[in-house]
């Protein structure tokens, strides 16, 4: 009997069930769309239930942007002119519409997006000179829509407060949405704004439950301290509107009405919200974390996020896409309505429109790129 024939044959183990992370929304690093190649996992059998998983670590790294302001023509956006001091987001939260941005960066939108940081340093001097220029025409700016802009990074790198002292400095409007509490730290140039008709303020809230929020958004502000925030921010005269977001079946979808009295009683003026929107990886990312997290109930949050959306997992149609359509979708939609009107709090607050440009003043000196601003362009890509 030949070597070969005393071989025995390799077992082919079927892949460890997918466990979540202390402190990462992701339970994997999916490979991005523009990845050449392709990877599975594989259980070699070497690896044990009880086997520790070394924490991974957040990294942030220095970018230098050659533009700092990005421009959409989106019907169903209430902006169309956003800033973002960051890629990724150390938030975790397994929803996040931005994830698949960091396939562009040859990174995953898995563990990657949560882990892996890019701080674009010389965001401040960038916006000023744009708006320096003779042909910059003022609106309001949405402050970090696509990546928290009050993300943990932000304590050491202060950028977005270095961006809003240059709009307080020139007096333009600027309408910010976050889930942190370090918003407040800011409350000196945001009251003084805000009492100028120059600035806005949306708290994200997705759940009440904490034990929910700590899997599907973990780095973020509990449930309770947003509440709190909302207060701080209300009581300061900072308009506050609440972003009930993302609307998720059969997980946070039963909270809609406590989430609006929670929110009202704290001192919220409006609040809208959107369902869940799952595209490109974002989709196998979510049922990967609802198999870690919900197994018992995966399959029927999936078929009912099918039902909204025409029996896929993400319609990206205007219109649609941040609702859903079909009996589930007009379901909420009603939940929605009733109790917001029942309660006092207005849809979609008309505040970040009807902010004041009229005081803008053009800042007079532009510092020059200098020798840090590097010749790679790095410019930003919203994706909604």
């Amino acid at each position: 009997m030949s070597h070969d024939e005393n071989q025995q044959p390799q077992v082919m183990l079927p892949p460890s069930s997918l466990k979540g992370q202390k402190g990462r929304g992701a339970v994997s690093n999916l490979q991005g769309r523009f990845e050449g190649q392709l990877r599975e996992p594989y259980d070699d059998g070497w690896e044990h239930e009880d086997d520790a998983v070394a924490p991974v670590k957040t990294e942030v790294t220095d970018e230098y942007c050659k533009s700092i302001l990005s421009r959409n023509e989106s019907p169903d956006l209430p902006f169309s002119v956003s800033l973002n001091p960051y890629r990724g987001c150390e938030h975790g939260c397994i929803y996040c519409y931005a994830r698949p941005t960091h396939s562009y960066l040859g990174l995953s939108p898995g563990i990657d997006f949560e882990s892996k940081i890019l701080a674009k340093v010389n965001a401040p001097e960038m916006l000023r000179r744009e708006l320096a220029r003779a042909s910059y025409v003022p609106q309001p700016i949405a402050l970090g829509v696509n990546t928290d802009a009050y993300q943990p990074c932000e304590r050491e790198r202060k950028l977005t407060r270095r961006v809003l002292e240059v709009l307080q400095e020139c007096q333009h409007p600027v309408g910010l949405i976050t889930k942190s509490a370090l918003i407040e730290r800011d409350i000196d140039i945001l009251a003084d704004m805000a009492g100028k008709q120059q600035a806005a303020v949306a708290i994200t809230l997705t759940t009440l439950d904490p034990a929910i929020a700590r899997t599907l958004e973990p780095r973020a502000a509990a449930p309770a301290r947003r509440l709190r925030t909302i207060r701080t921010l209300t009581a300061a005269g900072i308009p506050v509107a609440v972003s009930i977001a993302p609307i998720i079946p059969f997980v946070t979808e039963p909270e809609i009405e406590h989430l609006l009295e929670a929110v009202r009683e704290a001192g919220a003026l409006s609040a809208h919200y959107t369902v869940l929107r799952l595209p490109l990886e974002v989709a196998p990312l979510f049922q990967q974390w609802l198999e870690a997290h919900f197994p018992e109930r995966a399959q029927r949050v999936m078929n009912r996020v099918r039902d909204m959306r025409g029996g896929k997992d993400y319609d990206s149609n205007f219109g649609s896409r941040m609702r859903g359509e079909g009996v589930w979708a007009d379901m909420i939609r009603q939940r929605f309505k009733i109790a917001s009107a029942r309660l006092g709090l207005g849809g979609h607050s008309s505040r970040f429109h009807e902010m004041d440009t009229s005081r803008f003043t053009r800042p007079l000196v532009v510092p020059p790129l200098g020798a840090r601003a590097r010749p790679a362009d790095t410019g930003q890509l919203d994706l909604f």
